[in-house]
């Protein structure tokens, strides 16, 4: 079964083929795209057009993409994000500020908004190897996570960004709201973490899990919860999660991880209380260290007030 997609080109995309553009918007490869152009899959303003056509922003681009199992992977769609904030922008990186409700790339079964996409939208040209939907991405947070991310733009950052990851040189900041206060106020949780074993979309402490290290340090302790510092040493999926529901601390709307909802109701979460405020690492342009900071979203200081 097709899919038709309508979106406007974005400024980013002006003068572009419209071959290379859809490849890019949605994920396909190029040979794959000028296949749709030449099938008259592909309509800009009603009117079918040629492989080499150059867009101009602001038209009505009609791609109808072929059937999930004969494309490449999830499609990228170029769909505006509202509240993602742009942090900093160069040749090299880009550094965002997501908000929670956004995914990092598209991926099987999820149908809302992704970095990826608003990105694309905004005409931002990410030109790095790796599946077509993942272009630039580094590393991710959580859909349900607000916070900092940084986007590779060409081959050479994505490199050098994707080694400091690995090496463990990339500095990492959290705050969570946690449940109760975590003894003792300064910590290291090192406990392997793995997919549990009766949920797909949950992961657990195991013994045969991988490797994960977590640094704490309560910052300030209510009746109820407390809000925390983190720092990462590795990047488990879900790991910050996963940690302190183990020592029986979720974070505050954390039903995945058996928050109390009643808790949640109280503060009026409706996601964990999550943040990435702070993100440092060597430029992979200049060498230079960077670092960049976000403050909370409206959602998350509201529950701290009502604590």
């Amino acid at each position: 079964m097709t899919e038709a997609k309508h979106v406007l080109v974005p400024d980013g995309l002006d003068g572009e083929r419209v071959d290379a553009a859809v490849a890019r918007l949605f994920g396909l490869s190029r040979t794959k795209a000028a296949d749709l152009v030449v099938a008259d899959g592909v309509l800009i303003d009603g009117q079918p057009v040629g492989k080499s056509r150059r867009l101009t922003a602001g038209e009505l681009l009609e791609v109808t993409l072929p059937a999930y199992g004969e494309r490449e992977g999830p499609i990228v769609v170029a769909d505006p994000v509202p509240g993602m904030r742009i942090v900093h922008d160069d040749d090299d990186i880009v550094v965002v500020d997501k908000p929670s409700g956004v995914a990092a790339h598209p991926s099987v079964g999820w149908t809302g908004p992704t970095v990826v996409g608003g990105l694309a939208a905004a005409g931002y040209r990410i030109a790095t190897s790796g599946a077509s939907e993942r272009q630039g991405i580094v590393s991710r947070l959580d859909v349900g996570t607000s916070g900092l991310m940084v986007v590779a733009k060409s081959e050479y950052a994505y490199s050098r960004l994707k080694h400091a990851f690995r090496s463990r040189t990339v500095d990492k900041t959290y705050h969570a709201l946690v449940q109760g206060l975590p003894e003792p106020v300064i910590g290291t949780i090192d406990a392997p973490i793995g997919r549990h074993p009766g949920f797909d979309y949950k992961f657990a402490v195991m013994e045969s899990g991988r490797h994960s290290i977590t640094h704490y340090e309560v910052l300030e302790a209510f009746r109820h919860a407390s809000l925390v510092t983190i720092h990462l040493e590795t990047g488990r999926t879900h790991q910050i999660r996963v940690h302190f529901a183990a020592m029986h601390h979720p974070c505050v709307g954390d039903l995945t991880y058996g928050a109390d909802p009643v808790l949640a109701r109280r503060v009026g979460l409706e996601r964990q209380w999550l943040h990435a405020v702070g993100l440092g690492f060597e430029h992979p342009g200049t060498g230079a260290y960077v670092s960049y900071t976000s403050p909370y979203g409206p959602d998350l200081e509201a529950a701290l007030d009502r604590l």
